[in-house]
């Protein structure tokens, strides 16, 4: 029995340094990333876009813009979108489908995607002669809704924003490293929460949520990247999930609407909490084509 002992002992023990090993090995592998990854030159096709504009005759209409979250590609040019895409067409709008990162023409990752770039895309695709100019509204999904509102806090132009399942402050960007901004302006990093080492655990395991509310407890850094959502120009609509498994959205939608209020917010603002993942606000589209005609399109001059 003594011998049995001995030899668990032995098997663990060498299991123990097995893990240990395992454990440094990943270390230093997540530190050899994050000392090679290049933070100041931009990347490839830094303010590049690709956009398709869907219009339909018989004169100018609100341009509404849809923006897709941290997939990338173009979400609102694909079959997925489509019937949604079309339900908007029908209700009177131009839609504009923009991938602003994992598209042909754009930057390969959600890093530093420059503002200044996606804002030219909406301005140009503003000028057909099927859109109101004076009239755009941006709807957007996770990071796509920190993009959404980024773009309305810092341009003026922009009318009205639904938001789904958002982020209040700009967040890392989707590379290896996470060393950098997702959005910049004016070829400058915005301000941005950090990635931390203590948020690691949650990363290994798939915790998206779990690593988000890690790095959201630096208050100073969270006060630094705040999306300064009061300098926006018209109505917001928030859309958030009760249960999100990837990051807070209801959470960051309260504090959104409590700084509204706090900053004297000129527009009307509401937030929608929808029971569920953070797919559930998906199904909540009529509510948000609701918002959109009676906040937005019917205050359209």
């Amino acid at each position: 029995m003594n011998t049995n002992r001995g030899k668990c002992f032995r098997i663990g023990r060498w299991l123990l340094g097995l893990f240990l090993m395992a454990v440094a090995l990943l270390a230093a592998y997540m530190w050899w990333v994050v000392a090679r990854f290049d933070t100041v030159t931009l990347p490839p096709r830094h303010g590049q876009v690709d956009v398709a504009l869907f219009a339909r005759d018989g004169g100018k209409r609100p341009l509404l813009v849809g923006l897709g979250g941290g997939e990338g590609g173009n979400a609102w040019a694909s079959d997925r979108w489509k019937k949604q895409r079309e339900r908007f067409l029908d209700h009177g709008y131009a839609m504009l489908a923009l991938g602003y990162f994992g598209t042909p023409n754009s930057p390969q990752q959600l890093d530093r995607i420059s503002l200044d770039g996606v804002h030219a895309a909406i301005r140009n695709a503003a000028s057909d002669p099927r859109v109101d100019a004076r009239c755009i509204a941006l709807i957007g999904g996770s990071r796509g809704a920190e993009l959404a509102l980024l773009l309305a806090s810092h341009y003026p132009d922009i009318r009205a924003v639904v938001a789904i399942v958002p982020g209040n402050a700009v967040f890392p960007a989707l590379t290896d490293a996470m060393t950098t901004p997702g959005f910049s302006l004016r070829d400058q990093p915005l301000p941005f929460v950090p990635m931390t080492w203590g948020a690691t655990p949650d990363l290994l395991v798939g915790n998206l949520r779990g690593a988000f509310e890690a790095i959201m407890r630096d208050e100073a850094a969270m006060a630094r990247a705040a999306i300064p959502v009061e300098k926006i120009n018209g109505p917001v609509y928030f859309v958030s999930a009760a249960a999100d498994e990837m990051w807070p959205s209801r959470e960051m939608a309260d504090a959104m609407m409590q700084r509204l209020q706090a900053r004297g917010f000129l527009h009307h603002a509401e937030h929608l909490v929808v029971q569920g993942g953070h797919a559930e606000p998906l199904d909540e589209f009529p509510k948000m084509e609701a918002f959109l005609e009676s906040r937005f399109k019917q205050a359209c001059p």
